[in-house]
């Protein structure tokens, strides 16, 4: 089911891009992407919605945070080669130690031991190590069911999901791999539920908005410059992130559902 997603997401992204290098605005598809949001909020309201309060109402927080962690565990084999493919040697040793001492002592990852052990977890994914190479972003554009993204962070997700979603490397057959995407969706949807109330004006711009500046945050990991889009920050091993300066397409978001990291029980900071 998975890679079905994933080539058609792959193929929705290859047919849009032949257009891409000729747009100079941040959102110049913004009538598609706002019919591509109006759709996602109608399968949002009728069916995750529910599903996340749901969860949310019937499971202990003990075992929502659990959950959550078991989930983040996994994430960390994208961290590791998202790293390691961006050159950061320190990222790419804490989130092999995350990975290795959660996935035993913390029983598969459902017990945060490695940030009790101060371990730090540093979240990359394959569209970040696009940016990393000096790949543009590209329009920012709403994918369908995953939301906010761009023409480059789209590719990524198709890469995440293909190769980095750590699932593998559980002895599960194709339907026990799909419930737990499943779950993961409704688990992401949940912490996402107390954020609703943040939003003001117009929702569409103000979610875009919200995923670009979050995006730059992630890809600069932290560190954004006054001029971003001019800027060429130096990575952490010395090498250019190269040059964007030639673009005004803006930066890019996340996944649709956001970051959904969680690095220890006693912070549930994942579940906003």
């Amino acid at each position: 089911m998975l890679n079905r997603i994933n080539v058609l997401v792959f193929g929705c992204l290859l047919l849009l891009s032949q257009s891409i290098w000729a747009a100079t605005e941040e959102d110049p598809w913004e009538g598609f992407n706002r019919a591509m949001f109006s759709f996602n909020d109608a399968v949002d309201g009728a069916v995750l919605k529910p599903l996340a309060k749901g969860y949310k109402a019937v499971t202990p927080n003990p075992v929502q945070k659990g959950v959550s962690n078991f989930f983040s565990n996994l994430g960390e084999i994208g961290n590791i080669a998202n790293n390691l493919l961006q050159g950061k040697w320190d990222q790419t040793a804490s989130s092999t130690w995350r990975f290795i001492i959660n996935s035993t002592a913390g029983w598969f990852g459902i017990f945060d031991v490695a940030s009790e052990m101060g371990l730090k977890k540093y979240d990359e994914d394959f569209g970040q190590t696009l940016a990393y190479w000096g790949v543009s972003s590209g329009p920012y554009l709403v994918l369908p069911f995953f939301g906010p993204s761009t023409v480059r962070d789209g590719a990524g997700l198709a890469v995440d999901l293909t190769y980095d979603d750590g699932v593998s490397l559980l002895d599960v057959n194709s339907d026990e791999e799909t419930g737990l995407f499943a779950i993961d969706i409704v688990k992401t949807r949940a912490g996402l539920l107390s954020a609703e109330s943040l939003i003001i004006g117009d929702r569409y711009s103000f979610i875009r908005d919200i995923y670009l500046q979050n995006r730059e945050f992630e890809i600069y990991d932290g560190q954004v410059p006054e001029q971003s889009s001019q800027a060429k920050p130096d990575s952490d091993s010395g090498d250019s992130w190269g040059d964007d300066s030639g673009d005004s397409w803006g930066d890019d978001s996340g996944d649709s559902w956001g970051d959904d990291s969680t690095d220890s029980w006693g912070d549930d900071s994942s579940e906003s």
